[in-house]
Parts: C-alpha cells; sequence; structure tokens
C-alpha cells in the first residue's frame, strides 16, 4: 500500500440513532483523483469532516501517509446503540484536531464559501500560510521574525501567480466573481502546503462555463503542485472527465467504486440517483 496516500478502514459516524457514514472503506492513490459521490444526504461531507478532524468516528481508523490520525470504537451510551455494519470495535482511540491535521499535509474546501470577506485576497492567503509559522508568541509581538514573515509573503505571492489571482490581489474577498471566489479558497487551502486537498463540492453554484473552467484548473494544480486530490461533486461531467476513480454512497453505505466508467453504467449508482420503476 505503499501508493496509497489515505485511506479509511471500517469509517462509521452515528449521530444518535442515525448512522450517517457506514463501514467506509476508502483508499486514495498519490497522484490521483479520486471522487466521491451520491446523493443528498448520503454522508459525503460527514466522511470528508471525519477525515479532516471535524469530527471523531464512532468506529473506525483512518490514515494518512502512513500515521494513523483518527481512531476510535463506541462508547458509553453509544456502545449500547451503536448500529453500524461493522461490530467490532477497534481498541485505541487517537485523536487529531483539524489544525494538526493541515499541519501533516492535507486541506480542504466546504460547500459554501469561507473566505476573510472584508480582507484582501493577498491577505487571505497570507493568513493561511501562518500554520507553519516558527516564531513564538514572543518573535511575532517584537517582529523578530522579519525574515519569515518575508518569504511568507513572497510564497504568497508566487501562489497568486500560479492561481491567476494576482491582478485581484489587493481587492477584497467579498467583490470577488464567485468563480473567483472559489478560485482563492482553493488557493488558500494550497498555501497550506497541502499533499492531499479534497474540495467539497467547488463547483456549487457555478454555470456551466465556469464549471468548465473548474474542471481545467483542478487538473492544472494537481499536475502543478504534485497534489492528491479527493474531491465530491454533484456535476456529473465535470466528475466524469477528472477522476481517476469514484466511491458512490447512498444512505451513509458505499454501492459502488471503480472508473468512471465502470460507475456510470452501476445499476445500484443508477436506481439511487434516477429511481427505479416499480412495475
Amino acid at each position: 500500500m505503499s501508493n496509497i496516500l489515505l485511506f479509511t478502514e471500517h469509517l462509521t459516524m452515528q449521530f444518535g440513532g442515525v448512522v450517517a457514514v457506514d463501514d467506509l472503506n476508502i483508499k486514495i492513490p498519490t497522484g490521483e483523483i479520486t471522487a466521491l459521490i451520491g446523493p443528498n444526504g448520503a454522508g459525503k461531507t460527514t466522511a470528508f469532516n471525519v477525515i479532516t478532524g471535524g469530527y471523531q468516528p464512532t468506529n473506525g481508523r483512518v490514515t494518512f501517509d502512513g500515521e494513523v490520525i483518527a481512531e476510535n470504537c463506541p462508547r458509553a451510551k453509544m456502545k449500547r446503540i451503536y448500529n453500524g455494519s461493522y461490530k467490532e470495535p477497534y481498541t485505541h482511540t487517537v485523536v487529531n484536531k483539524p489544525d494538526m491535521i493541515t499541519r501533516l499535509g492535507m486541506a480542504r474546501t466546504f460547500q459554501n464559501i469561507r473566505l476573510f470577506k472584508d480582507l484582501s485576497v493577498f491577505e487571505n492567503v497570507l493568513i493561511a500560510k501562518h500554520c507553519h509559522i516558527k516564531a513564538g508568541l514572543l518573535g511575532a509581538t517584537f517582529r523578530l521574525n522579519r525574515a519569515e514573515e518575508k518569504e511568507m509573503a513572497a510564497d504568497a505571492h508566487d501562489l497568486l501567480e500560479r492561481v491567476g489571482l494576482w491582478e485581484s490581489r489587493n481587492e477584497k474577498a467579498s467583490s470577488l466573481p464567485y468563480g473567483k471566489q472559489r478560485r482563492l479558497e482553493i488557493a488558500r487551502a494550497l498555501a497550506t502546503g497541502p499533499r492531499l486537498l479534497l474540495l467539497d463540492e467547488p463547483a456549487a453554484g457555478m454555470n456551466p462555463k465556469e464549471t468548465e473552467e473548474l474542471s481545467q484548473f483542478i487538473v492544472e494544480i494537481k499536475d502543478s503542485f504534485a497534489l492528491t486530490i479527493f474531491l465530491i461533486e454533484h456535476h456529473m461531467n465535470l466528475v466524469m472527465d477528472i477522476s481517476d476513480s469514484i466511491y458512490v454512497l447512498d444512505y451513509g453505505k458505499t454501492i459502488a467504486w471503480g472508473t468512471p466508467f465502470e460507475v456510470q453504467n452501476n445499476e445500484a449508482v443508477i436506481r439511487a440517483y434516477l429511481g427505479v420503476d416499480e412495475q
């Protein structure tokens, strides 16, 4: 599994009596684009939230670059009401908060754009660079880290040029057109220096032209920044065009996985999206 950057083992997330993600087993190969699709409410974003440390799993394990970053088993009341398909509990508890996971080399975007809207494009990217700052509170207070700040500013400059946002660097994030706001959110994630980039519905709200441009942009940054990309998306043309492999969730369960061709011809996937005639 040396080429697998991230994998989940029996990953389960239960809220009260509702199992939002049920026995999820996903392998994300290094250097590829993997998509996670499914109808609304299938558990896709919940899976992202567990992987990136927003939620602690109810059961199962997440491994990133050979290191276990999340692991848990049902406890206390949950042990009594647990409804996950995988019944064997894990024996260890491993917890990493989102900031710790970011420092390990994983970054994400969100369905709803989350920018510092009153700050400039440049400031949004520069802030993201600070997750790897070496100076402590004392050094930052007395500006003893000027060399480090200068280097971060230069890196932000370079990044904005590479993603086509340098000319907009002094504009407020809120003043950008919608498509550029999406691009800025991705740029801010790139500023953290990830190896794995998780994109949660990046084409949401985009028109066909913007979606086509986004498809090209995702492929470009994957190659330019040597990224592995894990993608949630409802725009099937985008998913089928750029994905190397696809996993399909329905009611928290994996109902199909494979290449785009295999998935789009899978009867279970067709039923989940289109339904079936009872007669």
